[in-house]
């Protein structure tokens, strides 16, 4: 490997690396944009980089190749040039990963386009060993820049390089032209210092090579643009056929010879389509539900090996499950994204809940509205790190396919959930997409619903009397879950007077039924019915139906059949979702209920009393702004802290509550906290 050229070849000291975390948090402003340059994810950034005052208030930077000092912030005019950042550490990165010397290495190349030089150059070029011939050119840009992609193909076409590339350091375009006459087809990374093009596509691709560190959000941004702004076919749809695709691939590398992965781009674009479409039809195969029997990969050969050239590179089966869960809202259409506070609760919100209720490896749990999963994503990991901490992988999946249940009426919902729960391990193997407030529609004969019912069945609350046995084989009302989890949606009235008429709590005071009522009154009646006599339940409430005085009916309804454990008051902001989508602007609360149970041998016990504490608390800290962006925890030095998975930490309370509601169940002796 090429040895670096100082400044870089001494190791910074502690003071060294402190100012230079802190002008960088200065220049990138937001810690996600630092921490989203996934690009150089291999790179520990504040030691590469050195930034120095050299004069008073103004940092400097030496540059690797030019042997100067750079101006990269003026903490007097708050300005920074996070462009110039991206460029030295691309520098750094040619080095040390790629092998190239710094001789092959040159910045703010002029660019002659006829007669005339180019006044703008060419951010970086790395020419062949012989210093003469260029061979790729790289465009450098500040992280929340998109465009420069035409400028860097014309540098690139002056030039004579065979491959360009455009790159903001969360993310990168590697173009690759043989002649001009023919079109830039994408590579998903640029050859080392000494191969070919021909022998970086030859390469064997095996699942250690695959990166865990990265944006799929702006991968999927990148093909947005350049796969589906023009093609009229649903990027959702078609994005998630290469993702299940390449779930499977991943899955059966695990058993191939060197662990080789089959999803990625073949020389021939006819292969590379037959290869990917034979995978995609084995997903459909093992994810049955998921996709129709007719469903096919509908984009061109050739806009598919750009897709699949910037996939190849990533590991989906990611123990990070939030790169996915991030992404996964990014591909709903706008229609669902202005209603995406439904699908996808804050993930502290979801972990505080899971903690409250303390789901044990014996009992099951379901979601009656699981949007993107997260709550059975929570409750299985809880499950794992508490109860199965010393158990092997194959115990901790079979655990997940016995124990997890889900159901979601909407189809995107239902294909993001299962895929989620794949990524986590492979606990997708009981969620379905039903209808949870109306049973009578889950009797159509298809395969679908055949299937949903014939495991769902196990799970139905057995009577003794016969009869009443037979009808809830046939309605499907009572079942027998351990533990419930849900954000229902609150949104949209029923109006279907069979519907109505099938619940209690629809009932006005006169005990009469309406011509219209509300959806969250059915789940609240519904999702009692799904938990055994003794089951938990957490379930997101707007604030009203626990307080108002027109809802009094609804809680004396609750007491009489539950009792109340927890209620949690969520601040204002917790379900706020930054511009253009729309969050929640109900104030809402958390509610914890345990049905009651005079009989352990039903369920846990938990015997009817009239007279009982209830753990109240109200959240402070919701872990966002008022413009619905997350806001992170900083240690006593001002860096912002990570947790164990590399992901920033959101400042909140929820944690300090639930541990507040174990210490209180343990003092009122729970069953299920003892």
């Amino acid at each position: 490997m090429p040895k670096l050229p100082d400044p870089f070849s001494t190791k910074p000291t502690k003071e060294q690396i402190q100012t230079t975390r802190e002008i960088l948090d200065a220049i990138f402003k937001d810690p996600q944009v630092k921490y989203g340059l996934k690009e150089f994810s291999g790179i520990k950034i504040d030691e590469a980089l050195n930034i120095f005052e050299k004069e008073s208030g103004r940092f400097y930077i030496r540059c690797l190749k030019r042997d100067k000092d750079i101006l990269v912030y003026d903490k007097n005019k708050n300005a920074g040039r996070p462009e110039e950042i991206i460029r030295q550490l691309w520098i750094f990165k040619l080095i040390t990963d790629y092998g190239y010397h710094i001789d092959q290495i040159k910045v703010e190349e002029n660019v002659y386009f006829g007669r005339e030089i180019r006044i703008k150059d060419a951010d970086i070029v790395v020419y062949h060993k012989d210093k003469i011939s260029p061979f790729i050119v790289i465009e450098t840009k500040k992280p929340d820049e998109k465009k420069g992609l035409a400028q860097v193909k014309a540098y690139s076409n002056s030039m004579g390089a065979l491959i360009a590339v455009w790159t903001n350091g969360q993310v990168s375009q590697v173009l690759y032209r043989l002649h001009p006459s023919r079109e830039y087809e994408y590579l998903s990374d640029i050859p080392k210092n000494g191969e070919s093009v021909d022998d970086l596509k030859k390469k064997r691709l095996v699942l250690t090579d695959l990166k865990r560190d990265y944006d799929l959000t702006e991968i999927l941004k990148i093909l947005q643009e350049l796969v589906f702004a023009g093609t009229g076919e649903s990027m959702f749809n078609e994005v998630f056929k290469l993702i299940y695709a390449k779930i499977f691939d991943e899955i059966e590398a695990r058993d191939r010879t060197d662990r080789e992965v089959k999803f990625k781009v073949y020389f021939d674009d006819k292969q590379t389509l037959d290869e990917i479409s034979v995978l995609f039809d084995n997903a459909k195969e093992k994810w049955e539900g998921v996709f129709e029997p007719s469903d096919r990969i509908k984009l061109s050969p050739l806009l598919l090996r750009t897709c699949v050239s910037k996939l190849q590179g990533i590991a989906i089966l990611n123990k990070n499950t939030r790169i996915a869960d991030e992404a996964f809202e990014f591909l709903l259409p706008d229609v669902a994204k202005a209603q995406k506070g439904q699908y996808f609760t804050p993930r502290h919100v979801i972990k505080a809940a899971v903690k409250i209720l303390n789901p044990k490896s014996n009992e099951y749990v379901i979601d009656t509205a699981c949007g993107s999963g997260g709550f059975l994503l929570e409750s299985m990991r809880w499950v794992w790190n508490h109860y199965l901490d010393k158990e092997t992988e194959n115990k901790k999946i079979d655990y997940a396919k016995k124990y997890i249940y889900g159901i979601d009426f909407e189809e995107m919902m239902h294909k993001i959930s299962r895929a989620l729960m794949t990524i986590a391990g492979d606990g997708s193997s009981n969620i379905f997409r039903l209808n949870s407030l109306d049973p009578s529609s889950w009797v159509e004969e298809t395969e679908e619903k055949l299937d949903a019912r014939k495991k769902l069945k196990k799970m139905l609350k057995q009577f003794p009397d016969y009869r009443k046995n037979e009808e809830n084989q046939k309605t499907f009302k009572y079942f027998n879950f351990d533990i419930l989890l849900t954000n229902p949606p609150f949104a949209g009235e029923i109006h279907d007077p069979l519907l109505i008429q099938q619940y209690e709590l629809t009932k006005n005071k006169k005990g009469k039924y309406p011509d219209k009522t509300e959806r969250d009154l059915l789940f609240i009646e519904r999702n009692l019915n799904f938990i055994k006599p003794g089951g938990r339940m957490a379930i997101v409430l707007p604030q009203g139906k626990l307080n108002n005085t027109n809802a009094e009916h609804i809680r004396l309804w609750l007491i009489e059949k539950a009792r109340i454990l927890a209620v949690v008051g969520l601040d204002n902001n917790t379900f706020k979702l930054p511009a253009p989508a729309k969050g929640a602007g109900t104030k809402t609360s958390l509610l914890f209920l345990q049905k009651w149970n005079n009989d352990p041998k039903q369920g846990q016990y938990c015997p009817y009393k009239e007279d009982y504490s209830i753990f109240m608390a109200a959240s402070k800290k919701s872990g966002k702004n008022s413009s619905g962006e997350y806001v992170y925890l900083k240690d006593k030095n001002g860096n912002f802290i990570k947790d164990n998975e590399d992901n920033l930490v959101i400042n909140h309370d929820l944690d300090e509550v639930a541990e507040a509601f174990e210490k209180f169940a343990k003092e009122q002796k729970f069953s299920f906290w003892r």
